[in-house]
């Protein structure tokens, strides 16, 4: 179904009558009813468009430039994916090779299928200026708001409605650390708390506020723990998102680990509908877009986190 999709929003046809629909002049409906996205009355992007925004996507997103990315269009609405831990050994001659011993070593997890929607509106007679490079504006400005949007859902997302985040209580990173106060020492044993297995690609995870405690922390001979000629802690770089918490009582405001064991789950292509009537008096033109997607964490030891003490 969505590789028959992509072949009809792939045709210079489809192109132009989505992209004048997008200016607020009539498309050819025969054509674009092949693109309908019933779910949400809207229209599936253009081949080209797609590749736009997948593009300024991961220059908005943080966490698609470290996570593993799946595609999953032609799935049903809940499925599961299972990750296993790998196996290698040297086998003696006439040996029989211990598979078995792998049978249950299942990671099991349930994809649903969330709805992420973003809008903006624009002005009626920009639009319809030929100069004016619609497509490149509106996939720069979903961009935008989909990197943001997703980037708070996988850091502090629910699960309820929306993606589960590395936060997440329960189905979130395991606490490597618990503290007080943030010393030199609890950022070593956080280090340590991660298996060598998931060190070996691990970043830390942090807001600008933690950051900059972390900047000013020595050891005993004064030596700073951040490597303030390449921003990096005991080797590993530093990745900073504004949706990380503060180091406050009770929350989680560093992250580290391997966060490619962080799956993100595109499930249906991105698509666009107009809403012209609706600003019409107004001049403008609405734009609503829509995303399905997924995400969580498949092994939860791969990332730790420091856990502040709740001070009562």
């Amino acid at each position: 179904m969505m590789d028959n999709l992509r072949d009809i929003t792939g045709m210079p046809e489809y192109d132009i009558h989505f992209w004048n629909t997008m200016r607020g002049f009539r498309g050819n409906e025969e054509i674009l009813s092949k693109g309908r996205i019933l779910a949400t009355n809207s229209y599936a992007l253009p081949v080209g468009a797609v590749d736009k925004i997948s593009t300024a996507l991961k220059k908005e997103s943080v966490f698609r430039n470290l996570a593993t990315v799946i595609k999953a269009y032609n799935s049903g609405y809940l499925i599961k994916t299972k990750d296993c831990t790998d196996m290698a050994n040297f086998i003696p001659e006439n040996t029989e090779i211990p598979v078995k011993d792998g049978r249950k070593d299942f990671n099991e997890k349930s994809i649903e299928s969330y709805k992420l929607a973003a809008f903006v509106k624009l002005d009626e007679s920009f639009v319809k200026d030929a100069a004016f490079s619609i497509e490149n504006y509106l996939t720069e400005r979903f961009a935008k708001n989909f990197g943001r949007a997703e980037d708070n859902a996988f850091i502090n997302g629910t699960g309820n409605e929306e993606p589960t985040g590395i936060l997440h209580e329960t189905e979130g990173a395991d606490v490597g650390v618990t503290t007080e106060a943030i010393t030199y020492d609890d950022v070593i044993k956080l280090y340590f708390s991660v298996k060598n297995e998931y060190r070996k690609n691990a970043v830390w995870m942090m807001n600008d506020r933690t950051a900059l405690i972390l900047r000013t922390l020595k050891d005993a001979n004064g030596n700073y723990i951040w490597n303030h000629s390449n921003d990096t802690i005991l080797g590993k770089k530093v990745v900073i998102s504004e949706f990380m918490p503060d180091a406050d009582n009770g929350n989680k405001p560093i992250a580290f680990g391997d966060f490619s064991y962080y799956w993100i789950v595109d499930r249906k292509a991105t698509s666009i509908r107009t809403l012209v009537e609706l600003f019409a008096e107004l001049g403008l033109i609405g734009y609503l877009a829509y995303k399905f997607l997924d995400a969580k964490l498949i092994r939860k030891d791969a990332i730790k986190v420091i856990q502040m003490g709740k001070v009562e």
